[in-house]
C-alpha cells in the first residue's frame, strides 16, 4: 500500500513522525493511501489505539485526511509540502515575476528608523513585565484604523499577517472546523488551514471581492470562520467595494456567530479606500501588515478586533514568544511618524505598471484581472504548458496551482520587477504562449 516506504515507530509520536518524514521526502506522495489502523498496528506490533492516535495527530497537522470507510490517505497538498514549493526558476538572463515581492526601490531606508529605535532602547530598555505593545505604535495604528472606518477595538502586534490569522483562528476554532476562504487565494493561507486541522471551503470572487452567494453557500455548509482580503487580493487583485461590503455584511449578519477575519495587507500600496466589514459578526479581527509597503523582513502586523478575540490572542502570545520586539515596533512607529513611505507614489507606481500590463494584454486579446496591488491573474487552460512556454521566453511566472482549491487554472504575474519595455515583451510572450495553447501544441 505504501510501496517501498516502511512506517516505523512504537509510540504515536514516532509513528506520526515517520509518516510525516515520508511525506516530506517525497517517498509518500499526495493521495497515497495509508494502511488501515489495525493492519499497521499488527505490522508494528503496537496497540491499534496507538496508530489511531498517530493518525489523529497527522490529521490535525494537515498531513493526512480520512474519508470514512475509504480510509486515510496523504492530503493532496500536505502541510509538509507547502504551496510555496511549487516554484519555477528563471533561466540565466530571465526575470522572476512569480514571487509577489514588493519593488525594493519603493521600500524606505530602514537605517534612520532602526537607529532611532536602538537609541530609545539604550535610554529605556524593554524588560519583562513591560506592555506588549509600544504606545506610540498603538496610537498611530489606532488613528489610521479610525480614519478608515474600522470599528473600535483593542490592539495586538504579531509577527506578520499569517501569524495574526493563525492566532485568531486558534483562539476560536478546533480541528475539523470548516473555514471559508477565497478561491483563488493566498497560498500560505490555503496551506495554514489544513495545517491547523481545519477544513477549507472555497468561496469564488470577482474584482469586487468574495461573491455574496458563494459566501452564503459556504456558511450554509457549516463554515465557522471566513477570511476576506480587503484590498490587493492575492492573486487576483480584487478589492472589496462599498456595495460589496454592504452585501457581505448582510450575509454575515444572518450568521453572527461566524468568526470574521479581514486581511488588509495592501495598506500603504493601494489607493483604493478600505470598506471594512468589522463588527458584522460578534467575533471579528482586522490585520494590517507592513510587509508590502515597508519590507517583508520587518515581520510585523497590527491586529484589532473584538475584545474577547484580541484578549485570547494576546494571552496565548504571552505563553509563547511573549511579544514582538519593541525594537521593531519602535522602528515601524518611526517610519510612520516620519512619512518614510509616500503611499500615493507607491500605489501610483504599482498601479501604472499593473494597468500598462493589463492594457497590453487586452490589446493582444488576452483577458486578465488586476484591480489593485502588484499582481495580475491570467486565466489559462493549461497552467503547466503556459508556465513552461513563458519560461522558455525568459519569464518565471507563478503557476496557479499555488493559489487554487477548485477554481479554474491560471498564472500569476507580479508587476513589481517590470519596466515599460518589459511589459510589452511579457504581453507578447503571454499572447504567444496562449496561442500555442489554443492550437494544442505542447512543445
Amino acid at each position: 500500500m505504501l510501496g517501498d516506504y516502511r512506517v516505523e515507530g512504537r509510540g504515536a509520536a514516532e509513528i506520526a513522525a515517520s509518516v510525516e518524514s515520508g511525506v516530506g521526502s517525497g517517498a509518500l506522495a499526495p493521495g497515497d493511501p495509508l494502511p488501515p489502523m489495525r493492519e499497521l498496528a499488527a505490522e508494528l506490533g503496537v496497540n491499534p489505539n496507538t496508530v489511531a492516535a498517530a493518525y489523529r495527530t497527522l490529521r490535525e497537522r494537515g498531513v493526512i485526511e480520512t474519508a470514512g470507510r475509504r480510509g486515510s490517505r496523504v492530503r493532496e497538498r500536505p502541510a509538509t509540502a507547502p504551496r510555496e514549493s511549487v516554484r519555477v526558476t528563471p533561466p540565466a538572463g530571465g526575470l522572476d515575476i512569480s514571487t509577489g515581492n514588493p519593488d525594493p526601490a519603493l521600500l524606505p531606508p530602514l537605517g534612520p528608523a532602526l537607529a532611532a529605535s536602538t537609541d530609545a532602547a539604550a535610554r529605556a530598555p524593554v524588560l519583562y513585565g513591560a506592555p506588549d505593545t509600544d504606545p506610540a505604535l498603538a496610537a498611530l495604528a489606532r488613528a489610521a484604523l479610525d480614519a478608515d472606518g474600522v470599528a473600535a477595538g483593542p490592539l495586538a502586534v504579531t509577527s506578520g499577517s499569517l501569524d495574526a490569522i493563525e492566532r485568531v483562528l486558534g483562539a476560536h476554532l478546533r480541528p475539523g472546523d470548516p473555514v471559508a476562504v477565497e478561491d483563488p487565494g493566498w497560498g500560505s493561507l490555503l496551506d495554514l488551514i489544513p495545517a491547523l486541522g481545519l477544513r477549507p471551503l472555497a468561496v469564488a470572487l470577482d474584482d469586487e471581492g468574495p461573491l455574496p452567494g458563494e459566501l452564503e453557500r459556504a456558511l450554509g455548509q457549516g463554515a465557522r470562520a471566513v477570511v476576506v482580503t480587503s484590498r490587493a487580493q492575492n492573486p487576483t487583485g480584487a478589492a472589496v467595494t462599498a456595495a460589496r461590503a454592504r452585501e457581505l455584511r448582510a450575509v454575515l449578519a444572518a450568521r453572527e456567530g461566524t468568526l470574521l477575519i479581514e486581511d488588509d495587507h495592501g495598506h500603504g500600496i493601494v489607493d483604493l479606500p478600505l470598506h471594512p466589514l468589522s463588527c458584522a459578526t460578534r467575533h471579528w479581527a482586522l490585520v494590517r501588515s507592513v510587509a508590502k509597503a515597508y519590507g517583508p523582513d520587518l515581520r510585523l502586523a497590527v491586529l484589532t478586533g473584538d475584545r474577547l478575540t484580541v484578549d485570547r490572542v494576546r494571552g496565548r502570545q504571552r505563553l509563547g514568544p511573549g511579544w514582538v520586539s519593541h525594537l521593531l515596533q519602535r522602528a515601524v512607529a518611526h517610519l510612520w511618524q516620519s512619512g518614510a513611505v509616500d503611499a500615493a507614489r507607491v500605489a501610483g507606481s504599482y498601479g501604472a505598471r499593473r494597468t500598462a500590463l493589463l492594457d497590453a494584454l487586452a490589446e493582444r486579446g488576452v483577458a486578465a484581472r488586476g484591480r489593485s496591488g502588484m499582481n495580475v491573474w491570467v486565466p489559462v487552460r493549461d497552467e503547466t504548458g503556459t508556465v513552461a512556454r513563458l519560461l522558455q521566453a525568459g519569464w518565471a511566472a507563478a503557476p496557479g496551482a499555488r493559489f487554487r482549491l477548485a477554481s479554474p487554472p491560471g498564472v500569476r504575474l507580479t508587476v513589481s520587477p517590470l519596466t515599460p519595455p518589459g511589459i510589452d515583451r511579457l504581453a507578447d510572450d503571454m499572447a504567444a504562449a496562449l496561442r500555442t495553447e489554443r492550437a494544442g501544441r505542447y512543445d
